[in-house]
């Protein structure tokens, strides 16, 4: 398509894409920092299990 119909498409694409893009970045950041929140929990002496 070309002309003034292909615009919309390609901006609907684009922003798809930058969505998809910003979820996959906060995932990737919320998994960090649970990963690192974990490392410190155990690095203080915490542990799951309670009687240990």
């Amino acid at each position: 398509m070309t002309g003034p119909t292909a615009m919309p498409s390609n901006l609907v694409e684009h922003l798809l894409l930058h969505r998809a893009i910003e979820v996959s970045i906060a995932i990737v950041a919320l998994a960090a920092l649970a990963l690192g929140m974990s490392v410190i929990w155990r690095k203080a002496g915490h542990t799951r299990n309670p009687e240990d």
